[in-house]
This record gives C-alpha cells, structure tokens and sequence, in this order.
C-alpha cells in the first residue's frame, strides 16, 4: 500500500503521460520535417492517456489529410509506430492517442451517434444489436458510450472482423 497521498499518485501519473506525449511530439516533429508536411503539435492528457495531435498551421490541412489515409489507416499505422517511439525512450507500452486535423474527434463523435442509436433499439427492443465490424479505436469509443448509458457491450470476431455487440444490462 502506498504512503504517498492519492493527489502525489495522480501528479506522477500525469507527469508521465505528458513525458509520453513530449517523446511523441519530437518524433512526430521529425517525421513532419522529413515529408515537408508543416503542422503544429498539440499535447494534452485525456482520459488516462497521452493525446497528441496534428494541426495544420494556417488552418488549412489539406496537406495533412495524407497522414490520415483511406478510413484513417494511415493515421492508425503512425499511431501505432509513434507509440513504438515512445516505448524505445520509456521503456514502457504506450496507450498514447494520436489523432491529425480533428479526424479521430470526428468519427468519435459520429461513433457516439452510431452507439446511441444501438443503445436506444436494445432499450426499447431488449434484443442484442450486432453493429458493423470497427478498429479499436472505434469499438473503444461505443464500449464507452455503451456503459456511460447503463448497457453492456462486447466484441466479437476476428480483425478486421471484429465488432460491438450491445446488449441489455
């Protein structure tokens, strides 16, 4: 058991995060420079997490758009090697979110809609709702959303497969 008071816990916690999210920002800075993308970095700490965003500078992010891809595979695979960067200088696995001109809180917020609607046919059904497959990201958010409304929700199947299901409580 821990002597130190929980608010010294949650200050460590919040120092690492942001730790992980400067290493992320020197990659991401890099990466920038090499494909002459101009972009801004924005750190943040979000729901236990690191949240590193790209930003286009002078409001336009038509450039930026390719760190995104097709349905945001692109942006997934950065995430992903962005991660891995952070966890050479840690040594530790990140859960960092990296998200490039507002696409990731757009399709959350898309993603919230798509699970209320889930959630409002297995309240007034009391059926089990298969939605369409998703990344974990996406699931992520309507497992979320699922539970903030009192239901319960799982995955199922094989990537790229795999999807939500909602169900009663």
């Amino acid at each position: 058991m821990s002597t130190q008071p929980e608010t010294a816990v949650d200050g460590d916690v919040v120092r690492r995060l942001e730790e992980e999210g400067e290493i992320a920002a020197d990659y991401l800075e890099e990466l920038l420079d090499i494909t002459d993308l101009d972009g801004d970095i924005e750190i943040d700490v979000d729901h236990g997490r690191a949240a590193v965003e790209i930003v286009a500078e002078d409001g336009e992010d038509a450039s930026l758009r390719r760190l995104i891809g097709a349905d945001g595979e692109v942006l997934d695979a950065l995430q992903e090697l962005t991660r891995l960067a952070v966890q050479t200088r840690t040594g530790e696995r990140s859960r960092l979110m990296l998200d490039v001109a507002g696409h990731r809180a757009a399709r959350r917020a898309e993603l919230v809609a798509v699970a209320q609607v889930a959630i409002d046919q297995v309240r007034s059904s009391g059926e089990a709702v298969r939605l369409e497959p998703m990344n974990p990201f996406e699931r992520k958010v309507v497992h979320d959303a699922v539970a903030e409304a009192g239901l319960v929700s799982d995955s199922e199947g094989v990537e790229p497969q795999r999807r939500v299901v909602v169900r009663p409580a």
